[in-house]
């Protein structure tokens, strides 16, 4: 269980205000994958840095009860001084798990080379997205924070993310974001839509897909809300 207590976040813009969250209270279920749409810029990345806890809300407070992974696809805390490795070690290290295991195991999934013994500030984005992603894979946590991206790289390095991704479903589950319903439709049993400063949640994926996906294609705001963000 992940749990929202009235919990505010927002950034000031150069023309504004954007409000991610305001007030939200919520109790999120992990037993299932969940899918959280929103369009580019209400938040979403937020959001998984929230839960994550690599970044604190500005009001309230999340608890969770399982074991929750950073983003995939954000490289939270990574050092660009650091290599590949000892930011793996450094990631291994702070979950309580055995660095040596997991730069092995990073080292044979992210296929980088020598390039894992290398400045993390010499790796292209596609590197440092492999390498996020392996680490993630070798940690074994209850729930999966994804944003945006799945996978990474030419056709075999994906296919090999999705058997991944498929044995780590077995275990465990996700939290899905994305602006994206075809993606979170694939991976996700259940449904969200963020905006306005807050999230609705369906019982059912296709639910939260049908009502993203008319209102995106009818121009409107997706969730109807009236408060002014100020």
């Amino acid at each position: 269980m992940i749990s929202f207590r009235k919990v505010s976040k927002r950034y000031q813009l150069a023309h504004g205000t954007n409000v991610v969250l305001r007030d939200f209270e919520f109790e999120m279920s992990t037993d299932q994958n969940i899918g959280i749409l929103g369009r580019n810029g209400v938040g979403k990345s937020a959001l998984m840095r929230m839960i994550a806890g690599s970044e604190l809300p500005d009001r309230g407070y999340i608890t969770r009860s399982v074991r929750v992974s950073y983003p995939i696809g954000q490289q939270c805390g990574f050092s660009p001084m650091m290599t590949g490795a000892q930011n793996a070690r450094f990631v291994a290290r702070a979950y309580g798990e055995n660095p040596k295991r997991v730069v092995e195991y990073v080292d044979e999934f992210a296929e980088l080379g020598r390039y894992l013994y290398e400045p993390l500030r010499t790796f292209s984005n596609g590197m440092r997205a492999r390498l996020a992603f392996g680490i993630c894979m070798a940690i074994p946590f209850d729930v999966y924070l994804v944003d945006e991206v799945t996978s990474v790289g030419d056709l075999e390095f994906k296919r090999k993310c999705i058997k991944v991704f498929g044995e780590r479903r077995r275990s465990s589950k996700l939290i899905m974001v994305s602006n994206n319903s075809n993606t979170i439709r694939q991976y996700c049993d259940r449904g969200a839509i963020m905006e306005n400063g807050t999230i609705v949640m369906y019982s059912h994926i296709e639910e939260a897909v049908a009502v993203y996906n008319k209102d995106l294609q009818q121009g409107k705001p997706v969730l109807k809300l009236c408060d002014e963000v100020s």
